[in-house]
């Protein structure tokens, strides 16, 4: 078990640092686009160059149409946060004191509920604005599997909670 939480816990360092650098990202680039600040047009203006901080050099390139930035951009970096966090709350389940309460089951089901209902309905809804690309499909399939696992996983610890509940009774 001691495997698990260190494997865990550098885990769970891993999806929070990507998580604040999507959000990060996320609030940035938002910034830049409204402001205009390290923005910079190429292409004749089809397409944005956001600029790293205080240089000239292009740290994000997108193109330059509102569903794109809505749906291909800003949705996504929103989206990854989100699942990092998510993710880094998942991981860090399991290297508590203890493993099954229902604060933990509550973290599980987030993750499943997140990964089950969201990507599919959004990946659609932006399939009428821009065009989604085949890899995209495949990976509302993986987050829809890795929904169906973590399920597995809540359940697992619902009925671990409710036998270490039953044992707390007896003892």
């Amino acid at each position: 078990m001691n495997q698990t939480k260190i494997i865990s816990r550098i885990l769970f360092y891993i999806c929070a640092l990507l998580s604040a650098g999507y959000i990060i990202t996320l609030a940035y680039s938002i910034f830049c686009l409204i402001t205009g600040y390290a923005v910079t047009p190429y292409k004749e203006g089809q397409f944005l160059h956001i600029n790293f901080p205080f240089t000239e050099q292009p740290f994000l390139n997108i193109e330059n149409n509102y569903p794109y930035m809505i749906f291909s951009f800003i949705l996504v970096l929103i989206t990854y946060g989100i699942f990092f966090w998510l993710s880094a709350r998942v991981f860090k389940v399991f290297f508590q004191q203890k493993l099954f309460t229902q604060e933990n089951i509550t973290q599980l089901k987030k993750f499943y509920l997140y990964n089950i209902f969201l990507p599919l309905p959004l990946v659609m809804i932006a399939s009428f604005f821009v065009e989604v690309e085949s890899m995209i499909w495949g990976l509302v399939f993986i987050h829809f599997m890795l929904g169906i696992f973590c399920l597995f996983l809540a359940n697992i610890f619902k009925q671990g909670l409710h036998l270490q509940n039953e044992q707390d009774l007896f003892i």
